[in-house]
C-alpha cells in the first residue's frame, strides 16, 4: 500500500522503517525544511529500546547517547537536598537505559530509511479526503497526491487529528504545567554526567552537561505562574521565564542570560491527549497525535515507537484489512497507554511541586532510592518493562 505519513519525528519514521521492511511504499511528511534539532533529552528503556533493537540501533544509541551518573536535587546554595544514582536503573534494567537527545534519536531513525523511503520536507497538508477506493491528500505547496492510508505521527498538536477527528480542545487535557528547553554552549559549572534540578514550590530548574560545550536547561512551572496568556513567540517565551524564574535564586540569574543568546527555544503545555478512537476510515493517528502521555511522563518517546512498530506489524498481519489492522493496533495498546498516562498525572507533581511541604517531600523520598531494597521496588514498579512486543514477519 502507498501510505502517507505526516511528521518525522519519532513515530514517523519508526513506522516507515518497518511499513518499507514489510513491503509497502511510506511517505513521509514534514512541515520543517530539515530534521529538527535542540528541544530536549529523554530517558530511554522499555518497549521502545526493543523495537531499536529489532532496528539494529542500540550502538548507536549508546554512541549518541549518555550515562548519567546521577540525578542531583540542590537547594539555592547548590547543596545537595536530595536525588540518586542513575546506576540504580541501569542495574535493575539489565543496561538497556540510556540518556539521549530526542533529536538525535529522531536523525538516527531517518538515516535508517534515508535510501529507501521518500520524505518531503517543508510541506504540510491542508485537507484529507477519502472514500471507499482511497484517501487523497491536499498539499501547502505540492501537488495533491493519492494514498491508500494516511498516519498522522506528528504530535500532540498534531494537523492531520484537527482535520479528520477534531478540534484540539476536544481531545487535550492540560496538566497545569509548562515546560521550556534549550541549549546554551560555554555555560559554567557543568557537572558532567550528572543531572542537576533546583526547585522551589512551583517551578523547577535543570542542566545537564552535552557534548561539544552544550549545556540543556529544562524549565518546569505551573501555570498559575503565568501572568497572561501562553507566549505565542520567542520573545513572548524569554519574557515569560524571566518573570516566572527572575526572582528564584540559585543560577537562574545567569541562566536567564543565558537564554537571551539562544536561537531556539522550545515552550509548550503539559498536556495529554485522550481519545475514544485512534482511526476513523482510511486515517489513524501514532504517538503523542493519538494519546501523548506529557513530556514529564518520562516514556513517551519509547511508547512512539512501540506503537509506530505494532501498527506496521497489524497493517502487514491484516493484509489488505486495514480496518481489522487498526482495530488489533489499538486494542493491543490502549489499556498498556491509558495506564501511562494515569501514572503520568501522578507523578507529574514531583518535578515542581506546589507547596514547600510537598517539596520537603519529594526531596526525602528521592533520597529512599539510596536503599537497593526501595531502589529496586520503585523501579520495578514504575519503570519495569511489561511492553510484550509481538514478532512480525519483516518481508525485507
Amino acid at each position: 500500500m502507498k501510505i502517507a505519513i505526516v511528521g518525522a519525528g519519532i513515530a514517523g519514521p519508526t513506522l516507515g522503517y518497518w511499513l518499507w521492511r514489510y513491503g509497502h511504499e511510506p511517505t513521509l511528511i514534514e512541515k520543517a525544511p530539515r530534521l529538527r534539532t535542540g528541544g530536549y533529552v529523554v530517558d530511554f528503556w522499555g518497549g521502545g529500546y526493543t523495537v531499536a533493537e529489532r532496528m539494529g540501533l542500540t550502538s548507536q544509541l549508546h554512541a549518541a547517547g549518555y550515562a548519567v551518573q546521577e540525578l542531583r536535587l540542590v537547594d539555592r546554595d547548590s547543596r545537595k537536598v536530595g536525588g540518586f544514582s542513575a546506576e540504580l536503573f541501569r542495574r535493575n534494567l539489565d543496561g538497556r537505559f540510556v540518556t539521549i537527545p530526542r533529536s538525535d534519536l529522531a536523525a538516527m531513525i531517518h538515516r535508517s530509511i534515508d535510501d529507501h523511503v521518500e520524505t518531503l520536507f517543508g510541506e504540510s497538508v491542508s485537507a484529507i479526503t477519502q472514500d471507499d477506493a482511497g484517501v487523497r491528500v491536499t498539499f501547502e505547496r505540492a501537488q495533491s497526491r493519492p494514498f491508500d492510508l494516511v498516519v498522522g505521527a506528528d504530535g500532540i498538536h498534531s494537523p492531520v487529528r484537527g482535520l479528520v477527528f477534531g478540534p484540539e480542545s476536544t481531545f487535550e487535557a492540560d496538566l497545569g504545567y509548562r515546560v521550556a528547553a534549550f541549549e546554551a554552549e560555554g555555560y559554567r559549572p557543568r557537572d558532567e554526567c550528572v543531572y542537576l534540578a533546583y526547585t522551589t514550590p512551583g517551578r523547577m530548574l535543570a542542566r545537564f552537561a552535552m557534548r561539544g560545550e552544550k549545556t540543556l536547561f529544562l524549565f518546569v512551572f505551573t501555570a498559575d505562574h503565568l501572568s497572561g496568556p501562553d507566549p505565542q513567540d520567542l520573545s513572548e517565551v524569554r519574557t515569560t521565564l524571566k518573570e516566572v524564574f527572575g526572582d528564584a535564586g540559585w543560577e537562574c540569574p545567569e541562566i536567564l542570560r543565558a537564554l537571551d543568546g539562544a536561537p531556539e527555544v522550545y515552550f509548550d503545555r503539559v498536556s495529554q491527549i485522550v481519545m475514544d478512537r485512534w482511526s476513523q476510515g482510511r486515517v489513524a493517528l501514532v504517538g503523542d497525535a493519538a494519546a501523548a502521555v506529557s513530556l514529564l511522563a518520562g516514556e513517551g518517546t519509547g511508547l512512539a515507537m512501540v506503537q509506530a512498530y505494532v501498527l506496521a506489524g497489524e497493517l502487514s498481519r491484516a493484509g489488505a484489512d486495514h480496518p481489522e489492522a487498526f482495530r488489533r493496533y489499538e486494542r493491543r495498546l490502549r489499556p498498556i497507554v491509558e495506564a501511562r498516562q494515569r501514572s503520568a498525572r501522578a507523578f507529574a507533581s514531583m518535578f515542581a511541586p506546589k507547596t514547600a511541604l510537598g517539596l520537603w517531600t519529594r526531596n526525602t523520598a528521592s533520597r529512599l532510592l539510596d536503599i537497593p531494597k526501595v531502589a529496586d521496588w520503585v523501579i520495578g514498579r514504575e519503570f519495569g518493562d511489561d511492553i510484550a512486543l509481538p514478532e512480525y514477519a519483516a518481508q525485507r
